[in-house]
């Protein structure tokens, strides 16, 4: 999620784009509100941006995924939009922390596809290595610093033609226009590094858009 509406876009490009989204469904619009107000167990919690959600949706539809690993549950906004891309879409969702997972858990259950997300509990580095694909899509949204080695474990995992899609890959701005106090920002140099990383990779044809806090996209093979 990102800091504010016009971190990456200008304030009226950003304000109209706002505008023109759809009304989010009773368990979306609520988790916005509980991860803004931090009305959940764990306190405020990041979760992605309406648009992306909306990316995520269109993508998995648009591909006919039907196997998805998101890394980085949260209370389960990304794996909602992952599932609602159809109703073959099975969703593999891996979060560290366990007061997360469950208000994930019960959020599904209210949205009726909390029988197409299994919840895996773990590091993501951990649970990436014994996971077993072939997979058609891939959301990272979780340890910044750990994008790159996500990618190198998921890469023979993915089927040909599949797509990796990663949030946050502008960090406030801040990748490409850092202020002084983002200066000894690790995220901003990881993500920095990861976005040239991803879009010279030999194996994926990738773009940076400047969509919520800043999504990359790469298609596999």
């Amino acid at each position: 999620m990102k800091d504010r509406s016009d971190a990456i876009l200008q304030s009226a490009q950003a304000a109209f784009l706002e505008r023109l989204l759809p009304e989010r469904e009773p368990v979306l619009a609520e988790m916005e509100r509980a991860a803004e107000t931090g009305g959940i167990e764990s306190g405020s919690i990041p979760i992605s941006d309406p648009e992306v959600g909306c990316l995520l949706t269109i993508l998995t539809r648009s591909i006919g995924a039907r196997r998805v690993v998101e890394v980085g549950t949260a209370i389960g906004y990304g794996a909602l939009c992952l599932a609602r891309g159809g109703e073959q879409v099975e969703v593999v969702s891996i979060e560290a922390d366990e007061g997360r997972l469950g208000s994930a858990r019960r959020y599904l259950e209210r949205a009726g596809v909390a029988d197409r997300v299994r919840l895996e509990l773990g590091t993501a580095l951990d649970v990436l290595r014994r996971l077993q694909g072939p997979f058609d899509l891939a959301y990272l949204d979780a340890v910044k610093t750990e994008y790159r080695d996500y990618v190198e474990i998921l890469l023979p995992k993915m089927r040909p033609g599949g797509l990796i899609v990663a949030d946050n890959t502008l960090w406030k701005g801040w990748v490409a226009d850092p202020p002084p106090e983002a200066a000894r920002d690790q995220n901003t140099e990881a993500l920095r590094e990861f976005d040239r990383y991803l879009m010279a990779h030999p194996l994926l044809t990738s773009l940076v858009l400047p969509l919520g806090d800043g999504v990359a996209i790469a298609c596999v093979g």
